[in-house]
């Protein structure tokens, strides 16, 4: 449907008797469901069908509809409208179960305000059909969200969890529900313009909600789950924190609940300038939390525990693997917190590591190898690799290309590996690329991601080196970065050869945001070459729509412009279409970027130089 959720018919099997049986809401058979999944105690199920939620306590037991309100793009029971799905929750399940199962809590969505987006589908029929749906755009309505919880055990009972006061009379979000134990809640809510966060801990009984940590940052981290202690008398979360002139960067903090109900003790347990990226679990027992951090460097992820006691003092458990020769990890806790799987990201040839979390000294036997990649390993070392031959003189000066893929708070530079169609650039045409962050990188300080700048300063650095040719630069940027990437044209004294933007942004009251600021046309010279690529049914953030201001605006400055359309293509292209785009691109850059050849000298010539 959009970009995590789908359709889909589903059967129960029983492993033990081989029985099938169809899983559909009462009276009615063959049904096409949003959602179906095991609940958390014994066989529990739920689904939700035209947008309402359904239960069953086993599997062979009569379905109960728990809400009656939904209705097909207006109300969502349990299940996420768009925004909620794309920029908020980015799951389309908007239900949690209780630890015990007793308990669901749920989003309710209201839609009747919104405006709806309206997107064609071209091909395969006689006349192109229409897909309608919910899409808010800057100053538009939102959907109203309330949240309920349904104690299912007994004679069903439904309660609503009310917003702080705060928010109550605003448009606002949730952004994150997580249980504490079987009858307390955490709920993070949000105002639309996201830069009051209030975090509540409600009483499942009683419907209260007591105010526990509020933050007034435009938040980066808006979906932050906090990590909570058994009995839930402290939590810990991170927050910005101010370090000097780089601003603020978000570190740990132990919330520790006072008598009274208004208060928290706050108490930091890192800090520096450098930020921490996820918390991953709480070791209670030996008091041991565990985290992911940019301490080494701000393109680097290493694993770290700290003690919530004492001095607070840290160590890095990954830095000194050197086996697996990593520098980005990404981390899963087993729910018993007694092991960890560790995945290398930072090299082609690593693999997973499986660490004791009894001994986490990580000497060599604290840890093994699951996957080693050792068929690709092979494969490359016999692989040969087509050298290129340079019939020209001139090849001390080089091509250069920037790519700006990232969004704020994201990260294009780091040590994570990646293989992209830039990549045949650099190996095959002799083409630098440098990968772009500009202000609005995530992990190097709140100054950094807060401020993004009408001038972009990147190619007038780039010239400094004397080995990159002047006439000869390139950039590309997709979605944000293609919206950077018409500024870069616009404010850099026309350095650019040629660009080439894909679905980029290009007017931000055609986006689902709160920002204003608008992109107001492009310096054009007449050796300069512009490619746009849109795919025409994205169901996300940007839409043809932004594309076809694009053109109207080259067509009117009379600019040397391609473009390449996907008719009825979703935001990820299909593999065919990616082969296409990649194959386009960079028969693009190349014919734009081609240097004339020279003769080459005579013998004579050449010895003299």
């Amino acid at each position: 449907v959009y970009r995590h959720s789908f359709m889909a018919s589903y059967s129960i099997y029983n492993i033990h008797t081989r029985e099938v049986w169809e899983l559909d809401p009462p009276e009615v058979v063959n049904s096409v469901l949003q959602y179906a999944a095991w609940g958390v105690s014994g066989q529990q199920l739920i689904y939700i069908f035209e947008n309402n939620i359904y239960y069953r306590s086993h599997v062979k037991s009569n379905s109960l509809r728990l809400t009656s309100s939904g209705k097909e793009g207006v109300i969502f029971n349990g299940i996420a409208d768009w925004l909620y799905e794309e920029e908020i929750l980015e799951s389309h399940v908007a239900h949690w179960w209780s630890p015990d199962g007793e308990r669901l809590a749920f989003l309710v969505l209201n839609d009747s305000l919104v405006p709806n987006m309206v997107l064609p589908r071209f091909t395969g029929a006689t006349y192109p059909k229409q897909k309608q749906y919910p899409y808010p755009k800057a100053g538009q309505p939102n959907p109203a969200v309330k949240l309920f919880v349904v104690n299912i055990y007994g004679p069903t009972h439904t309660l609503e969890l009310m917003p702080p006061e705060a928010l109550r009379l605003r448009e606002h979000y949730v952004s994150t529900v997580k249980w504490i134990s079987k009858t307390r809640t955490a709920v993070r809510w949000l105002n639309r313009a996201q830069n009051v966060s209030i975090l509540t801990v409600c009483d499942t009984t009683t419907g209260a909600c007591r105010h526990e940590e509020s933050s007034e940052l435009w938040l980066s981290k808006q979906n932050q789950q906090p990590v909570f202690s058994r009995d839930g008398s402290r939590f810990f979360l991170t927050v910005p924190v101010k370090q000097g002139g780089r601003g603020e960067f978000h570190h740990i903090a132990m919330f520790t609940t006072q008598f009274r109900a208004d208060q928290n003790e706050v108490r930091h347990l890192t800090s520096g300038n450098w930020e921490v990226t996820r918390i991953l679990a709480y070791d209670e027992p030996n008091q041991n939390l565990y985290f992911l951090s940019t301490e080494g460097s701000p393109r680097q992820r290493q694993l770290y525990s700290v003690k919530t006691v004492g001095l607070f003092p840290r160590r890095c458990l990954t830095c000194d693997l050197h086996r697996t020769n990593c520098l980005y990890f990404s981390a899963d806790l087993s729910p018993s917190n007694q092991n960890l799987l560790l995945h290398c990201q930072g090299r082609p040839t690593s693999g997973a590591v499986l660490v004791d979390q009894f001994n986490l000294s990580c000497s060599s036997s604290d840890y093994y190898i699951l996957e080693n990649n050792s068929v690709l390993k092979a494969v490359l070392k016999n692989k040969r690799i087509q050298k290129k031959e340079y019939q020209t003189v001139r090849v001390e000066k080089l091509t250069c290309g920037v790519c700006s893929d990232s969004a704020p708070g994201g990260q294009a530079v780091s040590e994570r590996f990646s293989l992209g169609w830039d990549s045949v650039l650099v190996s095959s045409d002799g083409v630098i690329v440098a990968r772009l962050d500009g202000r609005g990188s995530g992990f190097q300080g709140q100054r950094i991601l807060h401020e993004v700048h009408q001038r972009l300063v990147l190619l007038l650095f780039m010239m400094k080196f004397s080995y990159i040719d002047r006439s000869r630069i390139a950039v590309f940027g997709q979605g944000y970065g293609g919206y950077l990437a018409l500024m870069m044209l616009k404010s850099t004294d026309s350095l650019v050869k040629c660009a080439a933007a894909m679905s980029p942004v290009t007017d931000w009251r055609l986006y689902a945001s709160a920002f204003s600021e608008r992109y107001l046309g492009l310096p054009v010279r007449d050796d300069s070459r512009y490619q746009v690529s849109f795919p025409t049914f994205d169901l996300t953030n940007i839409h043809f729509q932004h594309s076809a201001e694009l053109v109207k605006s080259l067509v009117k400055a009379g600019a040397n412009y391609s473009m390449q359309i996907y008719p009825d293509e979703g935001h990820f292209l299909s593999a065919p279409s990616r082969q296409h785009l990649f194959s386009a691109l960079s028969g693009f850059y190349r014919e734009c970027l081609k240097e004339e050849l020279l003769p080459l000298p005579d013998e004579d010539e050449e010895e003299e130089e």
